[in-house]
């Protein structure tokens, strides 16, 4: 029996995916295919095991995927950081490259992310 917690949290992922992940000024809000579609495939991909995980009930397969999305979106965090500071590398001074680096701003999609994941990681064995 498949609980109903592991089916909202893998809804809740899927859905994160197309909410604003991080807003450039002029360009916008992106999610994850606006930033990179690498990124996206392999978070749906992610997303597939873990769907995989509940429809086979396979507890084990759902908590390794929750891990490895919670753990993916901590990565992407830290190369959209990096690639803001490294886009404005050409800046020589400093205070002014972090400045502008800082211009890019996560959004709240990564908290639906997160929430998903997790509620996908806690949730009972058994419905």
């Amino acid at each position: 029996m498949m609980s109903n917690i592991k089916w909202l949290g893998w809804v809740i992922v899927v859905v994160g995916s197309f909410l604003p992940l991080v807003h450039v000024p002029i360009l916008g809000n992106w999610n994850y295919w606006a930033l990179d579609n690498r990124l996206a495939v392999i978070c749906w991909a992610l997303s597939g095991v873990a769907l995989l995980g509940i429809v086979l009930d396979k507890n084990i397969l759902l908590k390794i995927s929750s891990v490895a999305l919670m753990l993916f979106f901590v990565f992407t965090i830290f190369a959209v950081k990096y690639k803001a500071m490294d886009s404005f590398g050409f800046v020589f001074v400093k205070s002014l490259q972090k400045t502008l680096a800082g211009v890019v701003k996560l959004r709240w999609g990564w908290l639906v992310e997160f929430a998903g994941a997790l509620l996908m990681l806690l949730a009972p064995k058994k419905s």
